[in-house]
């Protein structure tokens, strides 16, 4: 085993202080060599919500153990244990620490589905531990995280898998290939549409934490604020403490849909953002509606981004997914796994094709093998998609056209943005520097 491969407790210790510290966390940790036969043991961390897809996307798979689920909610955990139970007819471990998931030896790989705001340190951690990760999308919660994520990756060569299913979509892999091949011409624009439905979420104000739930885990690398109902479980997507607002949710999978079929590998250099509340005068942060454009001069591409929150009319019938448009036409993705084009003048139908994947399946042969590069959604898609939502949000929030130099990762002249590209870490969950 090469030294990039090993990771010593001191080290561990060093980049996970505090209570991380606490853990007895082994001196080296080694590299899961698999044979033919073996099974690849998954620990899934967070289970509320997406991380019930990751529990039966990996439990379907013949060469896969679920060995572990993990919650700083402790109700919501064992009530997965249980239906685990129920359903496999097995007993599956149960933790409340994730850092306890990342000192288990016996654990290969975990699956992330968090809240956004500790997606890119879980996955530093646990690559730091010598664990394979398949993180939930977006990867990062800024631009910043997103960038050490790549390299946490690297530097202890673990593979390290983003969610975005529709990269794992035989339909959509095809559609690709047709924009790369010119099928609809020279393609220079690309749209992203997020039209769900988003309903008033009240206000629900502080309140004591419930029993069983450890809030300061749950809060993590975020600012602590009083316990409220508005946070805990899922509309922290509204809150900038903890999530992104609806691009950075399941705009996410458009924003990479987007970048993969323009076929662009950086980040715009002109950003605009518009939008704001206009519907409910509840407790949501983040905009309802939101309009963004992001421009490529150097290769003369754009693309446009749309989220709307309530009733609206759909485009080409897509409310969910992407339009592409080309000089000899334009090319429609609806969901996760299809596509439709029309071309020429007259729209006159082309090549359609409606067919999925198993990107668990993706993931899992990729580690089994030890090669990153088996991906289709590897950890560089995860910084680039997710920082694009970023950057349309830094926009929103600076109230401005930005201008940013995709080689350095900042903002031009801008100090203000610039802070919006990482946050203030809370002790003990500080990211760590990847040197």
């Amino acid at each position: 085993m090469s030294e990039e491969n090993q990771i010593s407790r001191r080290d561990f210790i060093k980049n996970s202080t505090g209570a991380a510290a606490a853990l007895s966390i082994p001196y080296i940790i080694p590299t899961s060599a698999f044979g033919s036969n073996d099974r690849v043991r998954v620990a899934v961390l967070g289970v509320n919500g997406r991380g019930q897809s990751h529990i039966s996307g990996f439990n379907n798979l013949s060469n896969v153990e679920v060995a572990c689920l993990c919650d700083p909610d402790n109700n919501i955990v064992q009530k997965r244990a249980k239906e685990f139970k129920e359903t496999t007819g097995k007993t599956v471990k149960t933790e409340n620490d994730l850092r306890k998931v990342f000192e288990d030896k016996s654990i290969d790989a975990v699956s992330i589905a968090t809240p956004n705001h500790w997606h890119a340190l879980a996955t530093i951690w646990a690559c730091q531990a010598g664990k394979d990760v398949y993180v939930e999308k977006p990867g990062s919660h800024n631009l910043h995280e997103g960038r050490k994520m790549v390299e946490a990756a690297k530097k202890y060569k673990r593979v390290v898998q983003h969610g975005v299913q529709l990269r794992s979509s035989e339909a959509l892999k095809e559609a690709v290939k047709h924009l790369r091949d010119g099928l609809i011409g020279n393609v220079y624009m690309a749209r992203g549409l997020v039209y769900k439905w988003r309903p008033d979420i009240g206000d629900k104000g502080t309140s004591p934490v419930p029993e069983g739930l450890n809030y300061d885990l749950w809060t993590g690398p975020a600012e602590m604020k009083p316990f409220s109902k508005n946070y805990v479980h899922y509309d922290w997507h509204w809150h900038w403490n903890y999530g992104n607002g609806d691009i950075g949710n399941q705009g996410i999978h458009e924003t990479d849909m987007c970048m993969w079929g323009l076929g662009v590998e950086s980040f715009p250099e002109k950003i605009t953002s518009s939008g704001g509340k206009f519907l409910w005068n509840d407790a949501k942060e983040t905009p309802e509606v939101l309009s963004s454009s992001f421009i490529y001069p150097k290769e003369k591409k754009i693309i446009e981004f749309e989220v709307r929150p309530w009733m609206t009319n759909s485009e080409d019938g897509v409310g969910i997914g992407n339009i592409f448009y080309g000089s000899e036409g334009y090319m429609v993705v609806k969901g996760y796994d299809f596509y439709e084009t029309f071309l020429g003048k007259e729209k006159k139908p082309g090549p359609t094709r409606k067919a999925g994947g198993d990107h668990y399946k993706n993931f899992i042969d990729a580690v089994v093998a030890r090669d990153p590069k088996l991906l289709n959604g590897p950890v560089e898609t995860a910084h680039l998609s997710s920082g694009l939502a970023h950057l349309g949000n830094i926009a929103y929030r600076t109230g401005r056209a930005l201008t940013f130099d995709p080689k350095k990762e900042k903002f031009v002249g801008d100090e203000e943005a610039n802070k919006y590209l990482t946050r203030n870490y809370r002790s003990p969950y500080k990211l760590p520097e990847i040197v």
